[in-house]
């Protein structure tokens, strides 16, 4: 049996000690994690990675606490894998990849926009709505620290690359964890190579 039931708590585990992440700090990450389960209630599992987050700030630097939490990504293979595909294959421009990265509503969400300064822009859903949730943690009672988001971050960052055919990095702009459903989710993306 593993220690970890809960999946999400699992990957992070898996995540922290693949980044080669001391075992104390790992130890005080994943406190009481062993105790949430599949049947846990949604609310409890929120509060859980909420407090283990936190610490996850507290413990590890901005950079490797963002990587760590975009290796927990999911959704990277299957039907979005094969349009972000596509895109790569049937688009010879840059141009031409990030419009047909807009249009795949089913992998990017609401829209994939090239900034002015150069930066690629994905958000989920438009600005303006009275409220946004999350699929992921559709039951938290309180915000999340931004760092959480870096998986979805990291989901993006995975297929999007994909589509466009270069190395990207990854800024969690907003989303509607961290804000409480106030904000969409928002995430910048930088050109690496």
């Amino acid at each position: 049996m593993e220690k970890y039931a809960y999946g999400r708590i699992r990957k992070l585990d898996e995540s922290l000690h693949q980044a080669g992440i001391d075992a104390e700090v790992i130890a005080q990450i994943m406190e009481g994690g062993e105790a949430i389960t599949e049947r846990t209630s949604p609310a409890a599992k929120a509060d859980w990675l909420r407090e283990a987050i936190r610490k996850m700030d507290r413990l590890i630097e901005a950079g490797p606490r963002h990587s760590i939490r975009e290796s927990c990504a999911c959704c990277l293979g299957g039907k979005r894998l094969e349009i972000s595909k596509a895109i790569a294959r049937d688009n010879q421009t840059l141009e031409g990849r990030i419009r047909a990265a807009n249009e795949a509503r089913f992998v990017f969400g609401h829209s994939v926009t090239l900034e002015d300064d150069g930066k690629v822009m994905v958000r989920f859903a438009p600005e303006g709505w009275e409220s946004y949730g999350c699929p992921c943690l559709p039951k938290a009672k309180e915000p999340l620290p931004l760092t959480y988001c870096y998986c979805c971050g990291g989901h993006a960052k995975h297929h999007l690359q994909t589509a466009l055919g270069r190395k990207l990095e990854v800024t969690v702009i907003h989303t509607a964890l961290s804000t409480g459903g106030k904000k969409p989710c928002t995430f910048q993306f930088r050109f690496a190579d």
